[in-house]
């Protein structure tokens, strides 16, 4: 994917449960396809597609 997102370092534990701290791997781990969607409604339909085949 060619948005990938710098995970961040933290001192605190807390700051992993964070939402923006989690979602990072799994945005990095998305396939280009579903990242370069050209609107909402394909990108949730890549999406839908992506998750899919890891079930």
């Amino acid at each position: 994917n060619g948005l990938k997102l710098k995970e961040g370092r933290y001192r605190l534990d807390i700051r992993k449960t964070l939402f923006t701290m989690r979602v990072v791997r799994h945005w990095n781990r998305l396939p280009r396809e579903a990242v370069d969607a050209p609107s909402l409604e394909a990108f949730k339909a890549r999406l839908g597609g992506a998750l899919s085949n890891l079930v």
